[in-house]
């Protein structure tokens, strides 16, 4: 279970940065995979949370017991929020005005 759900978590997480970097390009931006991108980082922050509820405080790895609370575990998810909101916020100013 913990494999299967560490490979998704690694799967959404490599859709997340092709659909980001192939967001903008010759044929402009496209909004679509803009926002699959951000999509796919809210999924791998579910994830990881999902493995630190199931696993944490198991011995499983050092790593997820550090998320040995509930609170901390959501701290993924915020994170991945936090992360996609930033990478709007730089994309929005530095980015975007280059192809307007």
């Amino acid at each position: 279970m913990l494999a299967m759900l560490t490979f998704l978590a690694a799967a959404f997480f490599v859709a997340h940065v092709g659909l980001l970097f192939t967001s903008f390009g010759k044929k402009g931006f496209q909004k679509k995979k803009y926002l699959w991108s951000h999509i796919t980082l809210w999924i791998t922050g579910v994830l990881a949370c999902i493995i630190t509820l199931l696993f944490a405080g198991k011995s499983v790895s050092g790593v997820i017991d550090l998320f040995d609370t509930p609170m901390k575990s959501s701290l993924l998810i915020v994170l991945s929020l936090v992360l996609s909101l930033v990478a709007h916020t730089i994309v929005k100013t530095m980015i975007l005005p280059k192809y307007q």
